[in-house]
């Protein structure tokens, strides 16, 4: 065999993922389509805020408030962590891509797997331990705005909770579809083009 010719790889065995790989896919699945929504609805709410500014600068009449103001950055608060998870599925997180591409599926793949195991689970894991804390104390005194008329602070810090243990979970699901990679029985998972960008 000449060793200048890339050995080519074999093809994989194709194996049903398992039950829990599924679900997991599946609850991040339907979380990030949700969040697409509350892109709309955000995009919506900024623009009244913004537009709101300017009647009550020429009008006097004060249209906007806080519950507004912070309505618009509780929505992106929401659509940047619940679509960690999403993101993490469609392999759509930002990648430095100098040497990944031009590794073998194979390497690709213990790239992949070292990555969730060594950083994003303990990460994730880190996270929810730090943040535990902040997240029961705000719920046991039901925390409020600060700001006159602002939204409740207590639900949207369990966000964070969830968010961290939807990516924690994904990951997990991301390190099992590599092991199945290593193993022969399936292909590097790639992006899937979302329908509605014409991709």
């Amino acid at each position: 065999m000449d060793p200048l010719v890339p050995r080519a790889e074999p093809t994989p065995v194709p194996v049903r993922e398992g039950p829990a790989v599924r679900v997991i896919d599946r609850v991040s699945e339907i979380t990030g389509q949700a969040v697409l929504w509350l892109v709309g609805v955000m995009v919506f709410v900024g623009a009244f805020n913004a537009v709101a500014r300017y009647v009550t600068r020429w009008t006097g009449a004060n249209l906007s408030s806080n519950a507004y103001i912070e309505a618009q950055w509780y929505l992106f608060s929401i659509v940047f962590l619940l679509g960690a998870a999403y993101a993490l599925k469609h392999d759509a997180h930002v990648r430095v891509d100098v040497f990944y591409g031009r590794l073998s599926p194979r390497g690709k793949a213990w790239v992949d797997l070292l990555g969730t195991v060594l950083f994003l689970v303990p990460f994730c894991i880190f996270m929810l331990i730090v943040s535990w804390p902040s997240v029961a104390a705000s719920w046991r005194v039901r925390e409020v705005s600060p700001d006159p008329g602002g939204l409740p602070r207590y639900p949207i810090k369990a966000v964070i909770l969830l968010a961290f243990a939807l990516l924690l979970a994904q990951g997990v699901a991301e390190a099992l579809k590599r092991v199945r990679v290593l193993r022969g029985e399936a292909a590097v998972p790639r992006a899937e083009p979302d329908p509605r960008s014409g991709a």
